[in-house]
């Protein structure tokens, strides 16, 4: 049996929204895509992307939440489960240049994979303890690009205060900016981040309430929506 293209398997993802609060007002880190893009051109999305080998590679710890631990282990490969927040880490740093990390003096020194020396020589250790779970999608079919992309929450205590236009970034996105929910909805977004937006309006609007994650499973066979 042939092969199925590469365009078309479904690739591990993360993705992280990063939430901070101006004059009362949550908001979200967000960047527009380039105009030649093949997935998602020219709209604006979070951070994220596909799982890499090194993110395997050097996943040792994991959320401190409970139920993101458990959540995550839903239809996952453990090893790929616990990897996925390592590559929100990653992808947060590569396409903003905010490291979501720890200080370690021993941090350059120590041996790693060559994807995550840059982050490691400026003396910091990637901390995935604080990310939660909040939802899940795997993109439909017939798309050039097909992602199970999980969505991760960091809500930042006082960090990066400086508008997200002055950090760096590898051009995957431009446009960096820190956005209310009601000016995010003005911008070109897709579907399913419209959809996550809605899920953070209600979480941020009620933030002690327990919420399950939504899931949105397109499959070969029809669309499936589920709770995590």
């Amino acid at each position: 049996m042939a092969e199925p293209d590469a365009a078309a398997r479904i690739r591990d993802a993360a993705t992280i929204i990063l939430v901070r609060e101006r004059s009362g007002v949550p908001q979200v880190l967000m960047g527009q895509r380039g105009a030649k893009a093949v997935f998602m051109p020219d709209k604006f999305v979070f951070p994220g992307g596909a799982l890499d080998a090194e993110d395997t590679a050097l996943a040792q710890e994991a959320p401190e939440d409970a139920e993101t631990r458990a959540r995550l282990l839903v239809r996952s490969n453990p090893e790929v489960a616990r990897a996925l927040p390592y590559t929100a880490v990653r992808e947060l740093w590569e396409e903003t240049g905010i490291m979501l990390g720890r200080a370690d003096a021993g941090a350059a020194a120590r041996p790693v994979p060559p994807g995550w020396a840059g982050f490691y020589a400026r003396g910091v250790v990637p901390d995935v303890s604080a990310l939660r779970l909040v939802f899940r999608a795997i993109t439909p079919p017939g798309r050039p690009r097909r992602f199970d992309a999980r969505f991760f929450l960091y809500e930042t205590g006082g960090e990066w205060a400086d508008d997200a236009h002055t950090l760096e970034n590898d051009g995957e996105l431009r446009h960096l900016q820190w956005l209310d929910i009601a000016a995010a909805r003005q911008m070109p977004l897709p579907f399913i981040t419209e959809v996550v937006l809605s899920e953070m309006e209600a979480r941020l609007a009620a933030p002690g309430e327990a919420r399950p994650v939504p899931f949105f499973d397109h499959a070969e066979d029809g669309s499936h929506f589920r709770l995590l």
